[in-house]
């Protein structure tokens, strides 16, 4: 418990005193223990990221311009989604996003990346599954069309029929390209049209720094093998990273509300073969 005297100039804030009270103490004692345990502090702690912790709980200021986001800091995993259980080794999966992130994908300009992510809520994960980077020929005539084609390769390979696509910008045309060449493909899909207005900078910092922090943050391998780690490495807070349009796609995908994932409810279909050796 801390009290601070400030002299303020203006009169009627002359003498005030400043209570602040960590919400746990030097010796690591919980300020409410009735309230708030040590238990329910892990698990805000957890819930909330380090940084927010510091400011929000023990009232420790963390300056925005010193956040990262520390590859080092993320679990990479080798196992594939099992659509028979609804699981990522033994990680019991309860919902799946996938979101385009689109730019017009010419060499040397902003990319387009589509990019697959599965939650664990349970234990409030994130599985960074599958990432596409998408370039497109200088001379291609029809850029938007091509890339469609790829992301709905993208959709098939992971049995997807409902993507997410960022309608800023390029994007506003897309969902309706995305149909026509999904129907001429005979591949039934749902378009959701997403709209952000929130600076990226931050739209990137609030979505992945709390879960990345506290470990819950997993990548696959090839995922890892993308450009997405070289541009959380490269990032700050405070603009002018080279590339960041894995980050910003990959925080669109945790920030939709994804579709529920069942042991059997999603994947590419299975094929039954009935018995037909009987006789009548």
């Amino acid at each position: 418990m801390v009290y601070k005297k400030f002299a303020f100039s203006t009169p009627f804030l002359r003498g005030y005193k400043q209570l602040r009270i960590p919400i746990v103490d030097d010796d690591g004692l919980p300020a409410w223990p009735d309230v708030f345990p040590l238990e329910k502090i892990d698990e805000l702690r957890m819930t909330v990221g380090a940084r927010h912790f510091s400011a929000q709980m023990m009232l420790n200021f963390v300056p925005t311009d010193r956040a990262r986001l520390d590859p080092a800091a993320l679990r990479v995993y080798d196992d594939e989604f099992d659509a028979r259980t609804g699981k990522i080794g033994d990680a019991v999966i309860t919902g799946v996003a996938a979101y385009w992130d689109p730019a017009g994908g010419r060499h040397g300009g902003d990319n387009s990346v589509c990019i697959l992510i599965y939650r664990d809520d349970k234990n409030r994960r994130i599985f960074v599954h599958d990432v596409m980077y998408m370039i497109v020929d200088d001379n291609d005539l029809h850029p938007l069309a091509h890339q469609c084609d790829k992301v709905l390769d993208f959709m098939a390979r992971h049995g997807l029929r409902r993507i997410a696509i960022e309608t800023n910008g390029i994007g506003n045309a897309l969902p309706e390209i995305m149909r026509d060449v999904a129907t001429r493909r005979s591949m039934p899909i749902n378009v959701i049209k997403i709209t952000n207005s929130q600076n990226k900078e931050t739209r990137i910092l609030d979505g992945i720094e709390p879960v990345l922090t506290t470990g819950r943050l997993y990548m696959h391998n090839r995922v890892r093998a993308s450009l997405l780690c070289a541009e959380m490495a490269d990032w700050t807070p405070m603009g002018g990273a080279a590339h960041d349009d894995g980050l910003d796609a990959l925080a669109g995908a945790m920030r939709i509300t994804p579709i529920p994932v069942r042991g059997g409810g999603i994947g590419p279909p299975r094929v039954f073969t009935a018995t037909t050796n009987f006789k009548v």
